[in-house]
């Protein structure tokens, strides 16, 4: 269930770094009309920025150090960056696709590709470490306590009216 909910909050999360990364593509693209891959790069860097900061804390409630995360996280933006740059090119100038859905689909490949990166690589030995973990174990050690604490009544009710 802990990975389900994790995937869940990674979804989310990339949603809204998804929001950012598009309305920052939007305005440089469309109202500043700056080149399509200076737009696109930037977006990308501003939710690359947004993401890793809420999934580094909220999703794998990681204590890394910070700048060697990120250092992991550039690594896997120095390769992904420059294939994306790439197949958004062919995507819209080979192919002749529309921006919008050559970006999207990249998009998607990026929150698999991130995910299981950052999951199994870049906070992998980090996972459930930083303080809102701990306030997590102890809020599901405290609830395991008191239904222990409750089933341990109930059980003594029962005996007591059953020696009556």
């Amino acid at each position: 269930m802990k990975e389900f909910i994790r995937v869940v909050k990674f979804t989310l999360f990339s949603l809204s770094a998804g929001l950012i990364e598009i309305g920052t593509f939007t305005l440089l693209n469309e109202i500043l009309h700056l080149d399509y891959w200076v737009s696109y790069l930037i977006a990308l860097v501003l939710s690359v920025v947004w993401n890793f900061t809420l999934n580094r804390k909220y999703t794998f409630k990681s204590a890394a150090n910070v700048p060697i995360a990120m250092l992991k996280v550039a690594l896997f933006y120095a390769v992904f960056t420059p294939v994306s740059t790439w197949l958004e090119h062919w995507y819209t100038t080979g192919l002749g696709w529309n921006e919008y859905v050559a970006t999207i689909l990249n998009m998607l490949l990026n929150f698999v590709t991130e995910f299981l990166y950052q999951r199994f690589f870049v906070f992998g030995k980090s996972i459930d470490t930083n303080a809102g973990a701990s306030a997590d174990n102890s809020e599901s050690a405290d609830a395991v306590l008191t239904e222990a604490g409750k089933a341990a009544d109930t059980a003594g009710s029962i005996a007591e009216n059953k020696k009556i």
